[in-house]
């Protein structure tokens, strides 16, 4: 277990809260997204089988490792900046929503199934959270036997992963970025606790889009440089 790499700082002047607040958000939904694609990773490499859409195993996969990954505190702050990340982006895209044909779900129900999926782990200690992001009754009665489910079956595999193996391999095409910097930290942190069955290639570059995504042809994470600053956008749009 460990704290997320942003912790919001006590007694600062409002400003600099707001930009400590900010990173941390943009800080959660990157990380939230490299675990998203570590999900496609995983499926690949270990030849797991997924019945129903991959990106929602993979959305699964994410969110489970928030969970597991750090401090019930850290946790809770990124499961909150997440969920408003989905949120945002289905703001942003009230005019062009994603296509019925798309392998990705509507942004707002992505944003429904993590605040579940997240209360369901711990609903004692975390209907707070729930209440804040309005999870309707109906669904929320649901989320403790999906969490469960979704602990089942992936918790064989991140258990799988402990066995040792072969460490992920780390490449910054431009050095000294704020997602190079994350993205390489979590990847010497995942590291220490995990293996895998091939080698992982972990790369953060220019890509000419604010995207992501798993390349199983080299087995490669590509995280796009360009996804901070659409992060960034989203961020103030939710303070307005």
């Amino acid at each position: 277990m460990r704290y997320a790499l942003t912790l919001l700082a006590v007694g600062l002047p409002g400003s600099l809260l707001a930009d400590e607040a900010e990173d941390a958000f943009v800080e959660a939904n990157i990380l939230g997204i490299f675990y998203h694609e570590l999900g496609h990773a995983l499926i690949d490499v270990m030849q797991m089988p997924v019945f129903g859409q991959e990106e929602d195993a993979a959305d699964v996969a994410s969110i489970l490792l928030i969970d597991h990954l750090f401090e019930p505190e850290s946790a809770l702050d990124m499961a909150y900046d997440v969920a408003n990340g989905f949120w945002a982006e289905a703001v942003a895209n009230a005019e062009y929503p994603v296509p019925y044909w798309d392998t990705h779900g509507p942004d707002e129900q992505r944003f429904y199934n993590t605040v579940c999926l997240f209360y369901g782990g711990d609903p004692d200690t975390r209907d707070d959270f729930a209440e804040d992001m309005e999870l309707p009754e109906e669904r929320a009665e649901y989320c403790v036997e999906e969490y469960e489910l979704a602990a089942d079956s992936w918790g064989a595999v991140f258990d799988e992963l402990y066995d040792g193996g072969e460490p992920m391999q780390f490449t910054a095409e431009v050095e000294e970025s704020f997602t190079a910097g994350l993205i390489e930290a979590e990847v010497e942190a995942l590291n220490s606790d995990f293996g895998f069955p091939s080698a992982v290639q972990v790369i953060t570059g220019e890509c000419g889009e604010a995207n992501a995504f798993y390349d199983p042809s080299d087995q490669s994470i590509i995280m796009c440089e360009e996804f901070e600053h659409h992060l960034r956008l989203l961020y103030g749009m939710l303070q307005n």
